[in-house]
């Protein structure tokens, strides 16, 4: 039996991001209904990594991105996760977890069109060094500005505590989680090491040795890994402490966008590095999000 809360008792009952100045709520006209079928309150299941956390444990199904079944929410919202971990914005959870696991109450609420925003100019430096671009289901236009919504202050939330000048690709945890995040999020992995890092206008260009392993064939022929060249997308301007000293093997991801192949991640491996092992090993039972129509 789906119970709807009161609106205020639920708003007042969500996580203390919610309630502090940083978000605040505003009056709304009737949005319509949203919905092909009537929605109905369900547990947000542990496996649901972008929300599980969010502060509160239920939520309507169908989404408010048109998601009819827990298993697509699933396979969609998983591709966003590693985007939370880069903590581009400090609202970059709560905006998508209003969207994909949208609050029990009997009306929607959407995030309103300047958190949307704010979101958005945060994060999509960090989405374009991976080769994602923001997508159209989150054009930012769609959403209210005046109704009964999500809202941020942009002065307080416009900058992160966790933003980092490091070079997104560069900028990853030691873990097998993160790093099979990361797998997951390219087309190809090699094992291989670097002859050299140079600056080509504002990316870094990188050489690499000609010995190189796959680990990660994705659809990478055997003809363009020979004449692999991998590009660090503004890398001219963020420092990456993996390239300060080029001895090492690494593990080196990426994938194609347009007619140049971006990295999307680098570890060094050495006989040390037993995550980067657990997660190549992880991978192949590991069922990935589908980053391609995640971000259309």
């Amino acid at each position: 039996m789906c119970i709807f809360w009161p609106p205020r008792l639920v708003l007042a009952m969500l996580m203390p991001i919610l309630v502090t100045s940083e978000y605040e709520y505003v009056s709304w006209k009737d949005l319509g209904d949203s919905y092909g079928k009537s929605p109905q309150c369900v547990d947000i299941p542990e496996d649901l990594r972008l929300c599980y956390t969010v502060g509160y444990h239920r939520m309507l199904l169908p989404n408010l991105l048109e998601h009819e079944t827990m298993a697509e929410v699933k396979q969609q919202a998983g591709s966003w996760v590693p985007l939370v971990h880069k903590r581009c914005h400090s609202g970059t959870q709560v905006f998508l977890c209003s969207l994909f696991a949208p609050v029990c109450l009997d009306r929607p609420i959407y995030p309103c069109r300047n958190l949307c925003e704010s979101v958005r100019d945060s994060c999509t430096p960090i989405m374009e060094a991976f080769g994602f671009p923001w997508p159209e289901m989150l054009n930012c236009s769609k959403f209210p500005q005046d109704d009964m919504c999500i809202a941020t202050n942009v002065t307080d939330a416009a900058q992160s505590p966790g933003n980092s000048p490091t070079c997104p690709p560069c900028d990853n945890e030691m873990s097998t989680e993160v790093i099979l995040e990361h797998l997951c999020a390219s087309e190809f992995a090699i094992r291989t090491k670097i002859k050299e890092a140079k600056i080509e206008n504002l990316d870094k260009k990188l050489i690499l040795q000609k010995r190189r392993k796959q680990v990660k064939p994705g659809n990478l022929k055997k003809e363009e890994l020979r004449k692999l060249v991998l590009y660090l997308k503004n890398g001219a301007n963020c420092p990456c402490q993996q390239l300060e000293n080029l001895r090492s093997n690494y593990l080196i991801m990426g994938r194609k966008v347009g007619k140049r192949y971006l990295l999307t991640g680098i570890h060094k491996w050495d006989k040390s590095s037993k995550e980067v092992k657990k997660a190549l090993k992880k991978l192949h039972s590991h069922k990935c999000p589908v980053y391609e129509t995640a971000f259309k």
